[in-house]
């Protein structure tokens, strides 16, 4: 699954983590002293000013980004020469780094949209309250600052869906040909063609959408936690337990941890039933199959056996998900209310602005939802660990020292040689 596209995944994704904590580490420790000799703040960043004091590509965080940028291709370079499976070195390596990269500048975008519209509530409220405060002048530049930074997300987001595309199907297009090439070894198993066919789209594309998940999270826990701490100076106290600072960081913390253990104890059998649904449904599709064929085959009684099966399945996921659905709608139902709970003292006081009020709730919002990512996630997780049994269970049929590499085999000069019978060799797709 990952080593027909990674090289190396046990190394490449460790020596990720640990390169990850290094750039980190020398941001805090160094960051400001090689600032002067590397940035390219002073001649690409924008000036501070009255209408716009916090601009996105201000002079120090163009060299964020700059040093954001420097670290995650640096960390491509050795990869260039590193690992036996250098056929999707672009696709795996490098373009596993850009969408990262994209995820973190997405992440920055929702950080200054959270302080503009902070300052942009403060206005609006100021101006009903005290008319001709601001002129409409002002009040048009303020729009226009947040238009431009939008302007240029919507471009990083249109390019990164047309990649991600393009990443997931060279992905399946791997896992594709290191099955195929080693297909006279599995296909005698139940379901191989699924296999190969839906199971491979359907793991890059959700082992994908849940690593992106992770990132963004810690990415967005990492720049939100500290805004959240500091918003939380503005509240006062806590209805029924008093001050506590950083007391919306605890409260997000808190209703994530207990709503992941929830959901975790709620939704325990679903996997399983994830993973005999699918083994029920290609037996019956398998049936269906040769019966197209074969006129013998897919008579009334065997199908009426095998649909009850699928049915049987079916009916147990259903009334399993009944409760697990009951948990899961009241708790999201119910953590709606939290922050406006917290900010309930705060709010009939009159001790913050409503300015203040907009940019707690979205800050809330970000870490919550972050510190929830398992419990987000948890119906996907459950897909994607069926989906993970049945494909580690069929590459178990491979003999690992008769293995055949996805890299041989898309080679049109392993095809001309290869033992494959012909009955199991597909056609070249081009590139």
């Amino acid at each position: 699954m990952f080593r027909s596209f990674f090289p190396n995944p046990v190394n490449f994704f460790t020596s990720a983590i640990a390169w990850t904590a290094v750039v980190m580490t020398l941001w805090f420790l160094g960051g400001s002293t090689i600032e002067p000799y590397l940035s390219l703040g002073p001649w690409l960043g924008i000036t501070p000013t009255e209408a716009n004091p916090a601009p996105f590509f201000s002079p120090d965080k163009v060299w964020l980004y700059q040093y954001v940028i420097m670290s995650g291709y640096l960390f491509c370079i050795p990869w260039f020469f590193l690992g036996d499976n250098k056929r999707w070195y672009w696709w795996s390596v490098v373009g596993t780094v850009t969408i990262i990269e994209i995820v973190y500048f997405n992440v920055q975008v929702g950080a200054w949209l959270n302080d503009w519209y902070g300052d942009f509530y403060n206005m609006i409220q100021t101006s009903l309250q005290t008319p001709n405060t601001f002129t409409f002048d002002q009040y048009i530049e303020k729009v226009w600052t947040v238009a431009a930074v939008l302007a240029v997300n919507i471009l990083v987001l249109v390019f990164n869906a047309f990649l991600n595309a393009h990443y997931l199907f060279r992905w399946r297009r791997a896992m594709n040909f290191f099955y195929m090439a080693n297909w006279p070894k599995v296909r005698h198993i139940e379901g191989a063609s699924q296999r190969v066919q839906e199971d491979t789209q359907s793991f890059s594309s959700i082992v994908e959408s849940l690593g992106l998940t992770i990132v963004e999270s810690v990415m967005t826990l990492i720049v939100f936690i500290p805004i959240l701490w500091s918003l939380s100076d503005a509240i006062s106290v806590l209805p029924w337990i008093g001050a506590v600072p950083g007391s919306l960081v605890w409260i997000a913390l808190g209703s994530a941890v207990f709503g992941t253990l929830l959901f975790a104890v709620a939704g325990i059998r679903l996997p399983g039933l994830q993973f005999a649904n699918q083994r029920v449904e290609a037996a019956y599709r398998k049936e269906l199959v040769f019966g197209e064929d074969h006129p013998e085959r897919s008579q009334p009684i065997t199908i009426r056996e095998l649909f009850r099966n699928v049915q049987r399945n079916y009916f147990r996921i259903y009334f399993h998900y009944t409760y697990f659905n009951v948990f899961r709608y009241t708790y999201l139902q119910a953590s709606t209310f939290f922050p406006y709970i917290a900010l309930g003292p705060s709010i009939v006081t009159g001790a913050i602005t409503f300015g203040i009020f907009q940019q707690i709730l979205n800050a809330f919002g970000e870490v919550s939802s972050s510190f929830r990512f398992l419990m987000n996630s948890w119906t996907t997780i459950i897909n994607l660990i069926s989906i993970y049994q049945r494909l580690r269970g069929f590459e178990r049929q491979i003999p690992k020292e008769t293995l055949v590499f996805a890299n041989d085999y898309d080679d049109p000069r392993y095809l001309a040689t290869a033992t494959v019978p012909a009955a199991a060799t597909p056609a070249v797709v081009p590139e």
